[in-house]
């Protein structure tokens, strides 16, 4: 049995709110058909309060803004908009519409509006009364909680200035209110900022553009707001390490005896590869060739696996007991580090020239296997090396000392070390957390050096860089090496607009299921070639590839930008009108960053800018 209770249909909700003088207000409800059947059952309740002379100053408004935005004059909600006052506000409805509903509700002509939760952060349009219906919303990935920002955005939308002393928040019943939930919120603080800023292939082009050198990005990257969670730590590590550093000298001034700090790191550094040795000594062959798999088997070196050993593969990362690398016949693999036969002596790049010619030196005998250990000589090893550590400690003592005195010399050694092992610690922790902020942008500038974009070794910005660089759209490196193949080049108006809407889309929203035409299948297939290469050096790189396109926004754009009409594209897609403007506004803005790009690419960017003033008529403007 659900005890929870059911909700206040959209008529009685606004005739309670009547009643109790809290009009006009706006009522956030889940989703954008909650939004629009609301308006509709609300305009069509014959018990709703006329109000003639609002009324007629609405159907003024409404037809001077119709004369310069003709676009309304079709919208399906034109007639309860004017007649009862009462709107529909979400991300379906096209731009120009939305712009009427937000004039008239700070114009006080309106008594409701129905919207989504994303109006409250979009638009400033004060109510007397805000009603939330439930407390969790939807988002792209399903539905979620509110949050405490979002709450209090939306209720901040109570109280008209200079009208209202006080504004109120009516919280409605409903399967998914929960009072408690709110009233936790309301109290909260609000969510933490969340930065924007990332590791993108045009913010590495630019900075390094900018500042000339990857030292000078890093910087930058580390001071970021994006990055200040790992900055604070990064600091209070630098802090504990210095005070550490303080004690450590004193203790040396004290002592007597003339140690560096240096001299005291040094002897952690002895001492603990003296430790290592007694740790852990492999007692079988198979331990003993592990630990040796583990300490060879690294990026850059050719090695076998299985028993055949035919087959050649050049590690490209080496992570615990995984392995990924490229075969000899240029496919990616993975496997286990136990599978490892032969590691070859050499160490390689992991550029096209390195890599082919690693596998030559291995069938041309110039590159040895490496000879794995014996266990019958691992007792000696061992020994000689540890007397060379201890020797080496030895060494730290001042000279001049006499045996008697050496005994407190090493006393204080050992007295120290723990701190000298803090200072070591504490140094590897700082360099893991700046290797978190840099490493993103290392990994992308490596692809952006194998495709010519920039060169790695001299830290430069090559001139193909310098225009990618500008290249203001979603997946720039895709469109750049689209653009240096010459694919915009050669295709009309139609198919431009086609794949550089299946860039700007949302890879999961559907336009309906309208045919591509062959040329622009032609045009997709020779982009997918683009992505599946880039894809290759990025999986190389460690750098997530890009989602597939949409093929679906493709076939909408196309249509349009052909000549078809907005009803008639509206009703073949099936898609909302806001999302269809949404989509070919994007297409267009990108369409119109490729146009600036005449020097670089004059045919592409003379092709883009007509589809741009195709794609961006009305409605989409």
């Amino acid at each position: 049995m659900n005890d929870r209770p059911s909700e206040i249909p959209p008529p009685k909700l606004i005739t309670a709110l009547r009643r109790y003088n809290l009009l006009p207000a706006i009522v956030f409800l889940p989703t954008r058909r909650k939004c629009d059947e609301a308006a509709s059952d609300v305009a069509a309740d014959r018990s709703q309060k006329a109000d003639p002379d609002r009324q007629m100053l609405r159907q003024e408004i409404y037809d001077r803004y119709a004369e310069e935005n003709p676009e309304v004059r079709r919208h399906k909600h034109r007639k309860i908009l004017v007649s009862a006052g009462i709107a529909a506000h979400h991300a379906g409805h096209i731009p120009a519409w939305k712009l009427l509903i937000e004039k008239m509700m700070s114009a006080g002509l309106l008594n409701a509006i129905f919207a989504t939760s994303t109006v409250a952060a979009g638009v400033d349009f004060p109510a007397r009364t805000v009603v939330i219906t439930n407390a969790d919303t939807r988002g792209n990935d399903g539905w979620r909680s509110l949050q405490a920002s979002e709450l209090q955005q939306m209720t901040g939308r109570a109280g008209r200035r200079g009208k209202d002393n006080v504004g109120f928040a009516v919280l409605a019943p409903g399967q998914f209110q929960n009072p408690k939930k709110i009233a936790e919120l309301l109290k909260a603080p609000p969510d933490p900022l969340q930065s924007k800023f990332r590791a993108t292939y045009t913010s590495l082009l630019n900075l390094l553009d900018a500042f000339g050198s990857f030292d000078m990005v890093r910087e930058i990257a580390e001071k970021s707001f994006a990055f200040r969670d790992t900055a604070r730590q990064i600091d209070k590590l630098k802090k504990e390490r210095e005070k550490r550093i303080s004690q450590i000298e004193k203790q040396i001034t004290e002592s007597g005896f003339g140690f560096s700090t240096d001299e005291l790191r040094g002897f952690e550094r002895l001492l603990s590869a003296r430790n290592r040795l007694h740790e852990r000594l492999p007692a079988t062959r198979m331990e003993l060739r592990h630990a040796w798999l583990k300490e060879n088997v690294t990026k850059g070196r050719v090695v076998t696996q299985g028993k055949s050993s035919r087959r050649l593969y050049l590690i490209l990362n080496a992570h615990g007991e995984n392995i990924s690398a490229m075969r000899d016949d240029g496919q990616g693999t993975s496997f286990a580090l136990g599978r490892v036969n032969r590691v070859y002596e050499k160490k390689y790049g992991l550029h096209d020239a390195a890599v082919e010619q690693a596998f030559l030196d291995v069938y041309d005998e110039t590159n040895p296997p490496l000879e794995e250990p014996k266990v019958s000589h691992k007792d000696t090893d061992t020994d000689d090396a540890e007397a060379l550590l201890d020797t080496a400690i030895e060494g730290l003592l001042p000279a001049g000392l006499s045996e008697e005195q050496k005994q407190p010399a090493r006393e204080f050694l050992w007295k120290t070390w723990k701190d000298a092992e803090y200072l070591h610690e504490t140094a590897r922790d700082i360099s893991v957390l700046k290797d978190d902020i840099w490493l993103p942008f290392e990994k992308k500038a490596r692809v952006l050096d194998h495709f010519g974009y920039l060169d790695f070794l001299r830290e430069v910005v090559t001139e193909s860089g310098e225009w990618l660089a500008d290249l203001r759209v979603d997946r720039p490196l895709l469109v750049g090496e689209a653009l240096r193949q010459g694919i915009f080049d050669e295709i009309d108006y139609k198919q431009m607009a086609g794949v550089m809407a299946s860039v700007a889309s949302d890879a999961d929203r559907n336009y309906g299921d309208l045919y591509l035409s062959d040329q622009l299948l032609d045009s997709l297939n020779q982009f997918e070639q683009v992505i599946y290469d880039v894809a290759g050096i990025e999986w190389k790189n460690g750098v997530e590839p890009v989602e597939e396109i949409n093929y679906s926004a493709a076939a909408a754009a196309e249509r349009w930008a052909g000549g078809t009409g907005w009803d008639e594209l509206v009703q073949r897609t099936k898609a909302e009108e806001g999302d269809l403007v949404r989509l070919l506004s994007r297409t267009g803005e990108a369409l119109f960053q490729i146009a600036h790009l005449a020097d670089s690419n004059p045919k592409a960017a003379e092709i883009a800018r007509q589809t741009a003033e195709i794609i961006l008529r009305e409605p989409v403007r």
